[in-house]
């Protein structure tokens, strides 16, 4: 979508200034848009009928420079992406919740030490965001609606700190990982619950 919605509002554009574009929105970190696979994804839209080529320069022994339009399929395609983005909740998988459902595989004082230690790298994050935000860069050259992705990131990351810090005080506390009234983890002959006795 990021490629398709990029050319629709540039058009007609050549794929150097769709990845220059992009950088510049740092989009690598937040939009899973790699700058190897721009020209890829122009190719395989446009093989698609999404985009079409307008022209193709060349200057030179330089590489041919193509620029690119929307075609109506890909106007009709960029709608329904950009729509269902909206107006749906999709979650994209993070690998931390994967290694926190085995938290009783590690050690308790380990576990809350890599939770404040995720919370002091989120707040890193959060300066860089605060900087950003503060920026001429974003205040002044960028559309109103670029600050507002920077509050909504700001907003997870500081939801996300204040959550390590309370499950690594829970944790530190010595409460047991099982439901009140078990005793012993059924089913599960490889659970521990972190306890350096359990080791």
């Amino acid at each position: 979508m990021m490629i398709l919605g990029l050319v629709r509002w540039m058009q007609p554009v050549h794929g150097y200034d769709v990845r220059r574009e992009l950088l510049s929105w740092s989009a690598d970190k937040w939009a899973n848009v790699q700058p190897g696979s721009i020209y890829h994804a122009l190719r395989k839209l446009t093989d698609e009928g999404l985009l079409r080529t307008v022209s193709v320069e060349q200057v030179g022994a330089r590489p041919a420079r193509t620029t690119y339009e929307v075609t109506a399929k890909g106007e009709e395609e960029f709608e329904t992406l950009l729509r269902a983005q909206w107006w749906q909740l999709n979650e994209p998988p993070d690998p931390f919740v994967a290694a926190f459902s085995f938290l009783p595989a590690m050690p308790r004082d380990e576990a809350a030490a890599a939770l404040r230690n995720r919370a002091n790298l989120l707040r890193a994050g959060v300066e860089s965001m605060r900087a950003s935000l503060d920026s001429d860069w974003v205040r002044n050259r960028k559309p109103v609606h670029v600050g507002w992705m920077f509050e909504l990131w700001l907003a997870r990351a500081e939801a996300e700190i204040g959550w390590c810090e309370r499950i690594a005080e829970r944790i530190e506390s010595g409460v047991s990982y099982l439901p009140a009234g078990l005793e012993q983890a059924e089913g599960w002959s490889g659970w521990r619950d972190g306890a350096p006795d359990a080791e």
